[in-house]
């Protein structure tokens, strides 16, 4: 009888190694995980910053070629420029809400 407790004993022993090792495993991985998720996060924060510098340009270079397009047809113009300025007003109008 004690001989099939020592091996009873001896196999649980190695399941719980075989357990803890798989636990130090997964604990490993999940650490990983981690780091490659806080990597992500901030190469998202990154590109959304220069996706707003690029839409900031972009908006700037509208301006500008509506603006010289205003020394050809000076009545376009006067129109973009209101449209914008009616924009603006709203904007204003949304953040004082």
């Amino acid at each position: 009888m004690t001989e099939d407790r020592d091996k009873l004993l001896l196999n649980l022993e190695v399941r719980v190694r075989q357990v803890m090792l798989l636990c130090d495993r997964l604990k490993q991985e999940n650490n990983r995980l981690k780091d490659e998720h806080t990597l992500k996060d901030e190469n998202i924060e990154s590109l959304e910053k220069d996706l707003k510098v690029l839409k900031q340009k972009y908006n700037n270079l509208k301006m500008a070629r509506t603006i010289t397009a205003a020394s050809v047809d000076v009545d376009d113009a006067k129109l973009k420029l209101s449209k914008m300025v009616r924009e603006v007003d709203k904007c204003i109008g949304l953040l004082r809400r």
